[in-house]
């Protein structure tokens, strides 16, 4: 058997994702999702108004969640500089927030967020990952 065989059987035997790579985590050892919930909720609704970085939620959202409200960042800050208006903290109170654990180490969320001129939802899905809670989808409509 050449090196290079020997390396080969050696890789197929150990897979490195498997072993680096986001190993799930159980609901019972991770903590309460309902406050990181309504603290995403509120996150996300001051994100898109302008006041608040991105930056500031990356640890707590997967990639895809990531590039998925920065497309929304740049829609929403273009759509205030066409019409000259300055970002400006929203003004809104978080209403009821419903959770469901549709398997172990998932919760689905909706959070519902009463503002000035209109209601909306966000829909929150939450996996447990590396011994953490993180944001997997999150949807405003």
């Amino acid at each position: 058997m050449t090196p290079a065989q020997a390396l080969n059987t050696r890789s197929s035997l150990f897979d490195q994702d498997d072993y680096f790579g986001y190993q799930p985590t159980a609901t019972c050892a991770l903590p309460d999702p309902q406050p990181m919930v309504e603290n995403l909720a509120r996150s996300v609704m001051e994100i898109l108004a302008g006041c608040r970085e991105l930056d500031q939620i990356a640890r707590w959202v997967s990639d895809e969640v990531y590039r998925t409200l920065l497309k929304r960042v740049h829609i929403s800050r273009r759509a205030r500089a066409v019409k000259k208006m300055p970002a400006v903290r929203p003004t809104f109170g978080l209403g009821r927030t419903m959770i469901t654990n549709p398997t172990d180490g998932v919760v689905e969320s909706v959070v519902i967020v009463h503002g000035k001129a209109r209601t909306r939802s966000i829909a929150i899905r939450l996996e447990g990952i590396d011994g953490r809670w993180r944001a997997t989808a999150i949807h405003v409509l």
